[in-house]
């Protein structure tokens, strides 16, 4: 099976040379310091109980991207959790990883799985913009420190591990967002600072309203590194307003960016 683009092929990882160009994606995506790599022999035998351990390869046979995920039983039913999705960074936005999305949804198919899980941090706009409006995933849960305070790596010990949940219905087309619909006067609950890379201040009300808007910052990696501080003000102030209104029925609708001001907001309203 192929992704259908010229450029590059997708197809399960099987060398020892794949298992390694794996591993070191893994540590260039998430640090040299990351605790949680998946290790080749896992990779490999992964794949031969259900698992989908792929890779996109260019024409020299380069790895460009990896995702990795495992199948199981969730309340009886046949279910697949995906774990890592990396592409290589000079390489992000050019649909490589929506790809491979669609690859690992293929394979588990003809498994009988309906529904595809994973996390992403909710912090990382790149990320929500893709679950949420190209795939058409469904936030289930908000996660506080879901993988503990530290246990990734260095970075995440400035904001912890906070996630969303989210849940993928693979046997039935779903629907692609768009960024239209009105949210443009629904009120900002996440203390909005001047720009994404100030610390948020003050401690907004959360109105009971209809809907709401939950900005994140532009780049949420580059702050951690540049001004630990307002990255850990963000995680404050998005954790308190999405436990908040998660809890109360809403739903996570949006990912959208204000085309004026270039900033971006999770659109939460009632279900």
């Amino acid at each position: 099976m192929t992704s259908g683009d010229p450029s590059f092929e997708i197809r399960p990882l099987a060398t020892e040379r794949e298992f390694t160009a794996c591993l070191d994606l893994q540590r260039a995506t998430w640090g040299s310091d990351f605790r949680e790599l998946v290790p080749a022999a896992l990779l490999q035998v992964t794949q031969k109980v259900g698992g989908v351990a792929a890779g996109a390869f260019d024409d020299s046979g380069e790895l460009l991207g990896f995702v990795y995920g495992i199948t199981g039983i969730h309340r009886g039913m046949p279910t697949h959790w995906s774990h890592m999705l990396a592409v290589r960074e000079t390489l992000r936005g050019r649909g490589i990883g929506r790809a491979l999305k669609h690859y690992q949804r293929d394979v588990v198919s003809d498994l009988g799985v309906q529904s595809i899980f994973w996390t992403f941090d909710p912090l990382v706009a790149r990320n929500g913009h893709l679950n949420l409006m190209r795939l058409g995933a469904v936030v289930t849960e908000y996660v506080s420190n879901m993988y503990g305070d530290t246990s990734m790596s260095k970075t995440d010990s400035v904001i912890g591990t906070d996630r969303f949940v989210v849940r993928w219905e693979i046997t039935k087309d779903a629907l692609c967002r768009t960024e239209g619909g009105t949210w443009e006067d629904a009120p900002i609950v996440t203390a909005p600072a001047s720009s994404s890379d100030a610390v948020p201040t003050g401690d907004p009300s959360l109105p009971d309203v209809a809907t709401v808007r939950v900005e994140v910052p532009h780049d949420i990696q580059q702050l951690k590194q540049r001004s630990p501080d307002a990255a850990a003000a963000w995680r404050r102030t998005t954790r308190r307003a999405l436990e908040h209104y998660l809890a109360r029925s809403f739903r996570v609708r949006a990912l959208v960016r204000d085309i004026e001001t270039g900033r971006y907001f999770y659109i939460v309203d009632r279900a």
